[in-house]
């Protein structure tokens, strides 16, 4: 089982909980991998141009938008990156998981190219993580994780001109495919922390607007489970 999980400096901790806690709970072995623009842009497959603003925020110069991470986009060359047999899975680093990925993965279903959280999130808050802003888009959180069939014919037509050319909102509601190509997951793969509904027993949460270690994000529901792991992290490389 291939993992790609979202890497920004500014969250590497965050990562490392990801990381970790999907593979505690694994009951198979799985690897992990980081993704990010810098790497892709190493690689020659990420052209897109960007700059950072007067405040040091990224911006995509193709869609004149701010990006909250340095994987906003690396994200859609996943299946560059896993190559063009099996299933392989993204999510963004704010991740926590609670239970086996391998039932994630026993959801695919080879009708669909990506399989996802179909949210209706549409925030409140305006800014989000470490002060970033909080942007509103149809289909927000959709991407932030993604069960890609590497096989589809869907999957096939996200080419390297459509990667580097596509505005970031175009990529995020999945442009290049019908709507019946896109599957549904459901919600506890991919619980919203702050907006999913607290009856629902994730399988992983969802920082989305911050995770424990930023400030006024230090007591949510799961902080305490995501801060063993965090410690555990810390006590490693100290």
């Amino acid at each position: 089982m291939r993992v790609f999980i979202g890497w920004d400096a500014r969250e590497r901790l965050g990562w490392h909980v990801c990381a970790a806690s999907l593979q505690a709970a694994s009951s198979r072995a799985v690897s992990v991998a980081p993704v990010s623009r810098p790497d892709l842009e190493r690689l020659g497959l990420y052209q897109r141009p960007w700059h950072r603003s007067e405040r040091g925020a990224l911006v995509d110069d193709v869609s004149d938008a701010p990006m909250a991470t340095d994987f906003s986009l690396a994200r859609f060359w996943v299946p560059r990156l896993a190559g063009p047999f099996g299933w392989a899975l993204f999510c963004d680093c704010d991740f926590l998981f609670r239970a086996d990925v391998c039932e994630l993965f026993a959801l695919a279903d080879r009708r669909y190219a990506v399989m996802v959280v179909k949210h209706d999130h549409q925030p409140a808050e305006k800014l989000k993580m470490d002060g970033q802003v909080q942007t509103q888009y149809p289909r927000k959180n959709w991407s932030s994780l993604m069960l890609w069939n590497l096989e589809h014919p869907g999957t096939q037509r996200l080419s390297d001109f459509l990667l580097n050319s596509a505005t970031g909102l175009e990529l995020h509601r999945f442009c290049w495919l019908d709507d019946a190509e896109i599957g549904a997951l459901p919600e506890s793969w991919n619980w919203l922390d702050g907006h999913s509904s607290p009856d629902i027993d994730p399988n992983a949460v969802h920082f989305t607007r911050g995770t424990p270690d930023m400030l006024g994000y230090e007591q949510t529901r799961f902080a305490p489970e995501w801060n063993r792991y965090a410690q555990a992290f810390v006590r490693r490389v100290a």
